[in-house]
């Protein structure tokens, strides 16, 4: 049986989509850049440290909001898990100029350690990429009161949510001594 999209469906879906293949192609091709353009001049130094704040933050608003969730406070549930999409975007928007900005920062550590991180490292830039739509269709359908479609893709977004920032922090704390 084949669903027609409501009015509302035909312009957010697309967009979503869009928004889905536009953000992680643009940090791809600014990841690629020959050269960096300090426009803001933001010491290098400081975006690692405030992406691991971002992210640690959004960890534990994501954790507040399912405790919030299973307790049936729906109002409490909602308004973090806007806070945690808010601190997201910021560190989308500071991760891109950061990527415009420095040159990459490469990990110099060897051993098993070395292949934890970049087992950390890989999985997070993935489930980065996957995470997009996830966020957008969770907080879209939870937005709009389609709360059964809204409970049925956010089994799947919270815990790549949660892995990709608590994993954010982890980049952040292995990198440290290189930055």
């Amino acid at each position: 049986m084949r669903r027609t999209l409501s009015r509302r469906d035909k312009v957010a879906v697309p967009v979503i989509i869009a928004l889905s293949i536009v953000v992680p192609l643009l940090v791809l091709v600014l990841m690629l850049l020959p050269e960096r353009y300090n426009f803001l001049a933001i010491q290098a130094g400081s975006f690692p440290l405030f992406h691991a704040l971002l992210n640690g933050s959004t960890a534990i608003l994501l954790m507040l909001g399912y405790f919030f969730n299973s307790i049936k406070e729906y109002k409490l549930h909602r308004n973090v898990m806007i806070i945690a999409f808010f601190l997201s975007a910021i560190f989308l928007i500071s991760y891109v100029i950061s990527k415009i900005s420095n040159d990459p920062v490469p990990y110099e550590g060897d051993g098993v350690l070395r292949n934890i991180y970049f087992f950390i490292l890989i999985s997070h830039i993935v489930l980065s990429a996957i995470i997009v739509p996830l966020v957008l269709f969770t907080m879209y359908r939870g937005l709009t009161g389609e709360y059964e479609k809204h409970a049925k893709i956010a089994r799947w977004t919270f815990p790549i949510w949660f892995y990709v920032a608590v994993t954010g922090v982890l980049v952040y704390i292995f990198m440290l001594p290189y930055y």
